[in-house]
């Protein structure tokens, strides 16, 4: 019972599926916290910079009051003395993030669609090649061409 599961087991993870789909969610979540540095790190400071040095991973909006003094320096210290936040500027943050995210895998679905899209038309070139161009009349086994509906050797009505 046990090494019919185990080896059941082994079938399941071992299918392609399976594997592609766990290299692409690691590759997927390396490529989400490059992604959140580029937001955090690169594209944020220059914004906040323009809007008159605004961090906003410390915009918030205090709910209740925690122990300590109000108001507070930062998220963190909000956060630490206990504080309950609407942390909205790490909400942009991650709006940013995914908008830039969502855009990455447009750009890549898109240019997936345009191989396969070629690679298609140069299949469908390939068998319009190879296509017969002539057939054989059933009645007088003369070469014809192949979209003919007369034989033009004996005149008979061919089929389709």
């Amino acid at each position: 019972m046990l090494k019919n599961f185990v080896n059941e087991f082994k079938k399941f993870a071992m299918r392609g599926n399976v594997i592609d789909m766990a290299v692409g969610i690691i590759i997927g979540a390396a490529f989400g916290k490059i992604v959140d540095s580029l937001v955090k790190d690169v594209i944020m400071p220059p914004i906040g910079l323009l809007l008159g040095k605004v961090d906003f991973s410390n915009l918030y909006i205090v709910l209740k009051n925690g122990a300590g003094e109000f108001p507070y320096n930062s998220l963190a210290a909000a956060q630490a003395a206990g504080a309950v936040t609407l942390n909205y500027g790490l909400f942009i943050n991650a709006v940013i993030s995914f908008v830039i995210v969502a855009f990455a895998v447009f750009i890549l679905i898109k240019g997936i669609n345009n191989l396969q899209a070629k690679m298609d038309k140069k299949e469908a070139q390939e068998a319009a090649k190879e296509a017969p161009k002539t057939k054989t009349c059933p009645y007088c086994c003369s070469e014809i061409p192949v979209n003919a509906v007369k034989c033009p050797h004996c005149t008979s009505d061919l089929k389709k």
